[in-house]
């Protein structure tokens, strides 16, 4: 499942994110009101945590044009503020839930369950496409034609990410922050191991590898079909 963070706050913002990685959610990022809009429209997330307070365009305004577009997708609103007239505005506009900060990640995880199981995906239903199916409840991927294959947390976290980009190139440093949160940006070399022991789960021939190719200088791309790569 996918979730679109919005904060302007960078150490919160990643906080949020990879409380919500680590639980095995596909996250979206954005730090203003313009950029949150672009990615719902591009991303189409399963749920949206807004802050409130934003630059160029507030959480409210967000809000509003999310609801105006037809979207029925939960959204969370978090701010600092802890009036009622806030809150009450929030509802009115079409929030489905408020969370005032500060709040610990147990919180955020158990209010972010309720609104997706209320909005009846809570449970992640297999991620598929061409050859490859990731089942991240089981923490499996299979390939076609083969039996599943178990894999580890950062692994699955891996190849949730390349699978919902199934043919473009992702960059180092995208990558690693899905993986790792904050603490693997620029870890290159644990990304390499990674995608190694990947290969190995995916691919006929791990040295020649057909699914999970190297773009020299960018990063890594997944085709799921790669005879029409």
């Amino acid at each position: 499942m996918k979730i679109l963070v919005v904060d302007d706050d960078l150490e919160l913002l990643r906080l949020i994110a990879f409380a919500l990685r680590q639980a095995g959610y596909l996250i979206v990022e954005a730090q203003d009101g313009p950029s949150a809009l672009e990615a719902f429209d591009r991303e189409r997330p399963d749920l949206a945590i807004l802050d409130v307070n934003m630059p160029r365009l507030n959480g409210f305004d967000v809000l509003k044009r999310i609801r105006a577009g037809g979207s029925t997708s939960p959204v969370m609103m978090l701010t600092v503020r802890s009036a009622e007239e806030d809150q009450v505005r929030g509802l009115d506009l079409g929030a489905d839930d408020y969370l005032a900060k500060p709040f610990s990640p147990r919180t955020l995880l158990a209010r972010v369950r309720a609104l997706l199981r209320r909005a009846g995906v809570e449970r992640p239903a297999p991620l598929a496409s061409g050859d490859l199916v990731l089942d991240l409840e089981k923490q499996s991927v299979r390939v076609r034609g083969k039996a599943p294959a178990r894999l580890t947390n950062l692994e699955a976290r891996l190849l949730q990410l390349l699978l919902a980009n199934g043919g473009h190139t992702l960059p180092l440093d995208r990558l690693t922050s899905h993986v790792w949160g904050n603490r693997g940006l620029g870890d290159r070399q644990l990304l390499k191991q990674l995608v190694h022991r990947l290969r190995r789960k995916i691919e006929e021939d791990p040295a020649s590898p057909r699914y999970l190719v190297t773009v020299s200088g960018v990063g890594y791309a997944l085709y799921p079909s790669p005879e029409k790569a």
